[in-house]
């Protein structure tokens, strides 16, 4: 079996779960190129919500290839989340578009299930995994990192594919309630 290349991975993850984000970056090493947003590097006090975004795609999301997200419970709630989705699935002049995929953490409800519930998956991306050609997949969490390269070379090639569907309006704020309900259309 032909070894999967390397591509440069913009990790999104809801800050509860950074355990799970750095481990994942370590677990990966030479595997991936991190490109991902760490704590405190966009001070958004002060900044538009457009400005933040562009922010987000122009700086960190712009040199990664593939998106990969990590499903927490509560990760189907962040703002942040759907932005840098978002930001991934547009193809900009600076910017080509992401491959996508989904991760579910062992502390996600849906995880080692055969199938998952898209309520308690970030909208943006439970849109981009329906149909037999669907731009992006939704795994469970795994430590082999054969698996996981192999899952971010199929999200790379299935960027010139299935055109992803980037048609969901953002999230202005956070998403509240329990974690684990879902998310309303």
């Amino acid at each position: 079996m032909v070894q999967a290349p390397r591509h440069k991975v913009f990790v999104s993850f809801h800050h509860v779960d950074q355990a799970y984000k750095d481990w994942f970056v370590q677990f990966m090493g030479e595997d991936m190129v991190d490109q991902s947003v760490e704590d405190g590097d966009i001070n958004d006090e002060n900044l538009a919500t457009e400005t933040i975004r562009q922010y987000i795609r122009d700086r960190f999301i712009r040199d990664a290839t593939v998106t990969v997200v990590l499903v927490g419970s509560c990760t189907w709630q962040r703002k942040h989340i759907d932005w840098e989705i978002g930001s991934s699935l547009r193809a900009t002049r600076l910017n080509s578009r992401c491959g996508l995929l989904g991760i579910l953490l062992p502390g996600h409800p849906n995880h080692g299930q055969t199938t998952y519930n898209p309520r308690l998956v970030p909208p943006r991306l439970a849109d981009n995994c329906n149909g037999n050609d669907a731009y992006a997949k939704i795994y469970d969490w795994v430590q082999n990192p054969e698996t996981i390269r192999n899952w971010i070379h199929t999200a790379f090639e299935r960027r010139s594919g299935t055109p992803p569907n980037n048609s969901r309006q953002q999230f202005r704020y956070n998403r509240s309630g329990n974690c684990n309900v879902g998310w309303s259309s």
